[in-house]
């Protein structure tokens, strides 16, 4: 489906990021992730060397403007293009809105919505040389509906799921198509994390899970083959959609 297309995704080396990386590369496309820690890029392209799949990795932290710039940079003079950017870099962290601390605030935005927001500007210009694209931005099912507790990471996601419909407006005559996934609790390191810090990671967990209606937190795979689908140019009527993967959480 994929073959040879271009794909730059952010977040790459863990979680949705790291499945979607494998699932793509298994798909025909040339990946490239980027992520903060080079020790943990090195072992997610070590790990996909070893399934036959070939992975290119960049140190890259979407929250500084020039490294956004850097790895976008990067993919255009090794490729030539980007067909895809996956804008999947994210953080979350515990806190009611009044003792969130200010840096943990603007830490979650400059990640999850500053990152988004840079990525694709840089990404951009060359989407619209090219006449073709396609975006997807990893927002959340907290950037369709709130729950108490999480104030930055529910703001911040909020804030990626209206830039989403913006661009999706703004590029809609240029061949680019822009879509979000807004995912439910999913197994990965980063909720794995979260639960940890619960007073009591089983009734916590008990809890997560009877949000969804499923019974269960979902998979990195299941995920990645909903980034997939949003990839697809079989579906390129699709553009500026919410694309809720959440075991039937939003239905509610």
């Amino acid at each position: 489906m994929l073959e040879n297309k271009v794909t730059l995704i952010t977040g790459g080396s863990l979680g949705l990021g790291k499945a979607t990386a494998f699932l793509f590369a298994e798909e025909g496309a040339k990946v490239i992730i980027t992520g903060r820690t080079e020790k943990t890029l090195k072992e997610t392209a070590e790990e996909a060397k070893k399934k036959g799949l070939s992975l290119d990795h960049l140190v890259s932290d979407v929250s500084k403007e020039e490294d956004c710039k850097k790895a976008v940079d990067y993919t255009m003079k090794k490729y030539g293009k980007i067909d895809i950017l996956f804008n999947n870099a994210g953080v979350l962290y515990l806190g009611f809105t009044h003792d969130t601390e200010t840096e943990i605030w603007d830490k979650t935005f400059n990640i999850n919505a500053r990152g988004t927001y840079l990525m694709s500007k840089y990404t951009l210009p060359h989407m619209i040389k090219e006449g073709y694209g396609c975006i997807v931005n990893n927002s959340s099912v907290l950037g369709l509906k709130a729950v108490p507790g999480v104030a930055a990471y529910n703001a911040s996601k909020g804030a990626v799921t209206q830039l989403t419909r913006s661009m999706a407006l703004e590029y809609a005559d240029k061949g680019i198509r822009v879509n979000a996934i807004c995912p439910g609790t999913i197994d990965t390191p980063m909720v794995d994390r979260l639960l940890d810090q619960m007073p009591d990671r089983g009734e916590a967990e008990k809890l997560f899970k009877s949000f969804h209606p499923v019974g269960r937190f979902g998979t990195a795979e299941e995920i990645a083959h909903s980034v997939l689908f949003l990839c697809d140019d079989k579906v390129g009527f699709m553009t500026g959609t919410m694309l809720s993967v959440d075991g039937g959480w939003i239905a509610r």
